[in-house]
């Protein structure tokens, strides 16, 4: 293993300590090292390193509303992009 000094903004770094405390990591340095070394070595066929637990969070909140029928009908999801634009 080698040891790389990095320096990233102040910002960058406080979301870095959020992501790190959500996902479980002993500190951000070890989020950030994972960070790195993931996105440099990953299979780009496997996408797994994406599904993070606040990923996964998001995507099982979505699931329920959908379920539940509060979700948006085709129109205004398509006024929305429109809008986006």
């Amino acid at each position: 293993m080698h040891e790389v000094t990095i320096s990233i903004p102040e910002e960058a770094y406080a979301a870095a300590v959020k992501r790190a405390q959500r996902e479980g990591f002993g500190s951000a340095e070890v989020f950030l090292s994972n960070f790195v070394a993931d996105s440099i070595t990953s299979d780009p066929d496997n996408y797994d390193h994406l599904f993070t637990n606040e990923v996964i969070e998001q995507i099982d909140a979505a699931a329920v509303e959908a379920r539940t029928g509060n979700n948006l009908t085709l129109e205004e999801m398509q006024r929305r992009f429109e809008a986006k634009r």
